[in-house]
C-alpha cells in the first residue's frame, strides 16, 4: 500500500457523504475510490483485493446505528482500523436553469427523503421518490438531462455532475452526523494506524447466559478506567435469547487497557478485537465541495 496513494472502496458513487468521509480521514494522500453499490459488495471487494481498504457508515445521530455493518466486520474478520464523524448537509439541486416551482419530482436515499421531509410540506405537487444512493441520483439526472426532477445529494456531487443547487441545507435537523469506519485486513493496519494515537477500540463478545454476566464486564472496565463509549447487542442466530455485544471503549493508559481485557477474557464465552485506533476527535462539514473544515 502506498503511503502517497490509497484505493478506499465505499457505498455509493463518487459525491456520495462516503466519498466525502474518505478523502477528509485520508487528507493526506491521493484517494482512488471503488465504488460499490451495497455494502456487501465493498466487505467482497475488501477481502478480495490486496491494496484496498474500505470506508463504511456504521452509526448516525438520527436514526441509530447500522446494524449490518457489524455483522459484516465481524464475519469477513476485518479490522476497524480508524474513524470519522462527518456533518451531513443536504442540497436540493437540478439541471441549470430551473426553480422549486419547475420540480415535481425528487429522487434520493430513503433517508436523505426523511430528513429533508419537513421542507416539501410547503410543495405538496412535488413528489418524493426512494432510490439506492444520493450521489447516485444526482448522476441519473445528469445522464438523462432530465428536466423537473431534482436529487438530494452533496455540494460535492452537484459540482461533480454539473448541476445547479436550488435549495441548500434542506435538512430538517442540524444536528445530523454519521460515524463512518476504516476497515481493513489485519496486514493493512501499519499503514493506516498510528500506533502512539491508539485510544480507542472495537470489541465484539459473547457472555454465558446467566444473571449479571454483562454488569460483571462492566464493573471491570470501570475499575480500570476504561470509558464505554458505546454498546450495541444483537442476537446470536440459532441461540434464542443469547447475544452478541459490540462495544467501543475508549482509554488513556493503554496498559491498563489491555489489563482490562485479559480480566473479563475468562467471564466471555468468546471475545474479539475488532480493532485498536486513534478516536475521531474533531467533526467535520462540507465546505463547499470536496473540502472539509473543522467545526
Amino acid at each position: 500500500m502506498s503511503l502517497s496513494s490509497i484505493k478506499v472502496a465505499i457505498q455509493g458513487v463518487p459525491g456520495a457523504n462516503h466519498d466525502i468521509a474518505a478523502r477528509a480521514f485520508f487528507s493526506d494522500r491521493k484517494v482512488e475510490l471503488v465504488p460499490c453499490m451495497t455494502f456487501h459488495e465493498l466487505f467482497e471487494t475488501i477481502k478480495g483485493v490486496n491494496d484496498t481498504v474500505g470506508l463504511v457508515a456504521i452509526e448516525n445521530t438520527l436514526v441509530g446505528s447500522l446494524l449490518g455493518n457489524y455483522t459484516l466486520i465481524k464475519d469477513f474478520g476485518l479490522k476497524v482500523m480508524g474513524e470519522h464523524k462527518l456533518r451531513i448537509k443536504h442540497q436540493l439541486m437540478t439541471l441549470p436553469g430551473q426553480s422549486i416551482y419547475d420540480v415535481t419530482e425528487v429522487h434520493s436515499h430513503p433517508m436523505a427523503l426523511a430528513q429533508c421531509e419537513a421542507y416539501f410540506k410547503q410543495y405538496p405537487h412535488i413528489r418524493l421518490i426512494e432510490s439506492e444512493d444520493t450521489a447516485l441520483s444526482a448522476k441519473k439526472i445528469f445522464e438523462s438531462q432530465t428536466k423537473g426532477v431534482a436529487a438530494i445529494a452533496s455540494t460535492l456531487a452537484s459540482k461533480l455532475y454539473g448541476l445547479e443547487i436550488i435549495a441548500k441545507d434542506i435538512e430538517t435537523n442540524k444536528h445530523n452526523f454519521t460515524r463512518f469506519l476504516v476497515v481493513g485486513k489485519d496486514e493493512q493496519a501499519s499503514a493506516i494506524v498510528n500506533s502512539s494515537k491508539i485510544n480507542k477500540s472495537s470489541l465484539v463478545l459473547s457472555l454465558p447466559h446467566e444473571e449479571g454476566s454483562l454488569s460483571k464486564i462492566l464493573t471491570i472496565l470501570t475499575f480500570y478506567k476504561i470509558n464505554l463509549t458505546k454498546i450495541q447487542s444483537l442476537p446470536i442466530v440459532g441461540k434464542e435469547w443469547e447475544y452478541l455485544f459490540y462495544i467501543d471503549v475508549m482509554f488513556d493508559d493503554y496498559t491498563r487497557y489491555r489489563q482490562s481485557l485479559d480480566a473479563i477474557i475468562p467471564l466471555c464465552r468468546d471475545l474479539r478485537d475488532l480493532g485498536e485506533y486513534a478516536a475521531a476527535d474533531v467533526l467535520y462539514e462540507t465546505n463547499g465541495g470536496d473540502e472539509a473544515k473543522r467545526v
